[in-house]
């Protein structure tokens, strides 16, 4: 899974003069001050100001993974490779031996800690996302439309997409889902992006997501 930085508009300063115009204010490079304000915004809920500093990522992700992201619509804009027009051989998302994750007791969502599959339960795993790759070939090579041909497909299939939108935004889906009890594999796309984004704005993402690997 990867994550990709496009393009960006902005910064900890477009932050600080989008706030301050309200006093017709204008500073050229942030001072103590400012990140003073920006903490203040982001612990009092002010978000319009983090509303004008943007920014577009190219995603890679398993099928599972994007529709769960997907779901963050507020001030964010999604386009995303599709099957209806191509018919590329298709990658699939594997999970590392150990690493998949048992159904929690008390729950009807999440895991609980990894485990490992009995060998010829992992052996049809991988035997399955095979059959599936080889017969999509198939249709394919018959000549079946790719937006039918994909419905043979697991919910593993890589796709693609652009996601552009806001710091804001941004912070939302991440307090989301950097969160323990989100799906591992979304923290992963999560982290990625928050990545990116406290390399572009440190002083505001400092406020505005409260995040630590430990």
């Amino acid at each position: 899974m990867n994550v990709e930085l496009v393009d960006k508009m902005g910064s900890d300063l477009t932050i600080v003069n989008a706030a301050r115009v309200s006093f017709n204010k204008h500073h050229d490079e942030l001072d103590a001050s400012d990140e003073k304000l920006i903490r203040y915004l982001a612990q009092h809920g002010h978000w319009t100001p983090f509303g004008h500093p943007q920014m577009q990522f190219r995603i890679s992700a398993p099928i599972f993974v994007a529709r769960q992201l997907v779901k963050h619509q507020v001030g964010l804009v999604w386009n995303e490779v599709s099957r209806r027009y191509v018919d590329y051989t298709p990658e699939l998302f594997e999970v590392e031996v150990g690493k998949w994750r048992g159904k929690p007791k008390n729950a009807k969502q999440g895991s609980a800690g990894y485990m490992y599959l009995p060998p010829s339960l992992a052996a049809s795993v991988e035997i399955n996302n095979g059959y599936a790759i080889n017969i999509y070939e198939r249709l394919i090579n018959e000549g079946v439309a790719p937006e039918q041909a994909r419905m043979v497909l697991p919910l593993s299939t890589y796709t693609e997409w652009y996601w552009t939108g806001s710091l804001a935004a941004f912070a939302r889906v991440c307090n989301l889902r950097l969160s323990s009890d989100a799906q591992e594999e979304t923290q992963e796309i999560a982290k990625q992006i928050s990545e990116h984004c406290v390399t572009l704005f440190p002083v505001s993402w400092k406020y505005l997501v409260q995040y630590s690997e430990e």
